[in-house]
């Protein structure tokens, strides 16, 4: 990994999926326990320093997912419910009902070209799923990604011919893929708060 230098003041912060419905059981084995811990720090840094928020929220329109509108797992866990609308910055909200916050509403695309914001970070659930996807498009649309590995998670997964990967496994393998791929900068999030304080 390597420093993510200064963070520019207005770099928007974005998380992702940060819902109560991946506490269940449904999803099995995550890695990273302390994701939610350096999530909370990032949006108190962020909220003090009046950069922007943006929560991304997903509404699944499977019938038996823990994730479905008007089901409690569809809500976002206490600690990200509770920090929202709490900053002197502009905050958004986006809803998504497939993996790339680039596809939701409203356009977050065009909220952050409205700002005029070059620089995003990205953070929350599932690494391997929504964050790379939203990363991935994020550095297609020309935005510089840093993508903090410890401020989320993943669940193990069953894949095709009998393969499967545990969490970890995934985690290092989209952190390869991102960042070798040039579509982010693969960063930690102490590196990322270093870079946000020394630059307000």
């Amino acid at each position: 990994m390597e420093n993510a230098g200064n963070i520019a003041g207005n770099a928007a912060l974005v998380v992702i999926d940060v819902q109560q419905g991946f506490e269940e059981e449904y999803w099995g084995r995550r890695d990273n326990p302390a994701a939610e811990g350096n999530i909370a720090a990032l949006i108190d840094l962020w909220q003090e320093t009046g950069r922007p928020v943006v929560f991304v929220r997903h509404d699944s329109v499977g019938a038996g997912s823990p994730l479905r509108s008007g089901y409690e797992g569809n809500a976002f866990k206490d600690f990200v419910e509770e920090r929202r609308g709490k900053g002197d910055g502009p905050e958004l909200l986006v809803t998504k009902s497939v993996n790339s916050a680039f596809y939701g509403e409203p356009s977050l695309d065009a909220w952050l070209k409205g700002r005029d914001i070059g620089q995003i970070v990205i953070v929350g659930i599932q690494t391997n799923m929504c964050n790379e996807t939203t990363a991935r498009m994020g550095g297609n649309l020309g935005y510089e990604v840093l993508f903090p590995l410890d401020a989320m998670h993943t669940f193990d997964l069953a894949g095709p011919f009998g393969w499967s990967q545990s969490a970890e496994e995934l985690t290092r393998a989209t952190a390869v893929s991102l960042h070798g791929g040039r579509f982010a900068r693969v960063v930690t999030t102490e590196d990322v708060l270093k870079g946000a304080a020394g630059a307000r």
